[in-house]
């Protein structure tokens, strides 16, 4: 095998990558990744203070540029004015990673209004997305998206219904889009971790950080490391789907 550092990073210095919610989190840490390798990167998220962390904490360590706005997945116009950007900024897209989404508990504890906006970001902002994704990609008969889903369809948590129910749909969407964008020349991989800290746990910050250290939980880096390699592989190799569970949390 060739130099491993030229393997990791081939497909993505100077690729334009797209990042729902790139501003915390899993993106957040993809994007450092990524840009620290070359990648010219696009993220977005709703809160302000967020976007502008994350761009200061991006550019520190990138190789390539790094471009952005504050924006709602959820609507509409948000999702047409940052197409509008990524089209000026980068040009297109060659990497897409399906990354923004919100936690939910069960229905009896959620009101309809809030499930309404959780499904709206964790299933629809997806899928519409990879549309205007796969609409730019098939024109270059190349492409790869990168769709971060939960481990939570698979262990089917009583005390997160509504979260059970939007990764379950994510890990479909995945299965079926990757028969329809095959052809096209679009790789699609579908990456389930378990417990990552992030703002989305409920856990205080400490806590999690016990979490960690007894290999309870993960970092935002190692999904982020996950999501290089599914990349990485050479055209020939795809990465279906990718399970990545903390040593010792027991699903």
């Amino acid at each position: 095998m060739e130099n491993l550092s030229n393997y990791l990073g081939q497909n993505i210095d100077r690729k334009r990558i797209v990042i729902t919610g790139g501003t915390t989190g899993i993106g957040k840490a993809t994007a450092q990744l990524l840009a620290s390798l070359g990648g010219q990167i696009f993220i977005f998220g709703r809160d302000k203070d967020d976007f502008d962390q994350a761009i200061d904490s991006i550019n520190a360590q990138a190789q390539g540029k790094v471009y952005g706005i504050t924006a709602d997945i959820t609507l509409k116009e948000d999702i047409e004015l940052i197409w509008k950007e990524i089209d000026n900024t980068l040009g297109g897209i060659d990497i897409l990673i399906n990354n923004a989404a919100l936690p939910a508990n069960g229905i009896t504890e959620e009101e309809y209004e809030n499930i309404k906006y959780i499904l709206e970001t964790n299933v629809l902002g997806y899928i519409s997305f990879t549309k205007e994704a796969v609409s730019r990609m098939k024109t270059q008969r190349e492409g790869h998206i990168v769709n971060i889903g939960s481990m939570s369809a698979e262990t089917h948590e009583e005390t997160g219904t509504v979260y059970v129910a939007t990764k379950s749909a994510i890990r479909g969407f995945s299965a079926a889009l990757r028969k329809e964008v095959n052809e096209l020349g679009i790789k699609v991989s579908l990456i389930e971790p378990g417990a990552v800290t992030s703002d989305m746990q409920p856990a205080p910050k400490e806590e999690q950080r016990k979490q960690i250290e007894k290999m309870e939980m993960l970092e935002a880096e190692d999904i982020a490391m996950s999501v290089l390699f599914c990349l990485s592989q050479p055209k020939r190799s795809d990465i279906v789907s990718l399970q990545v569970r903390p040593h010792l949390q027991v699903i």
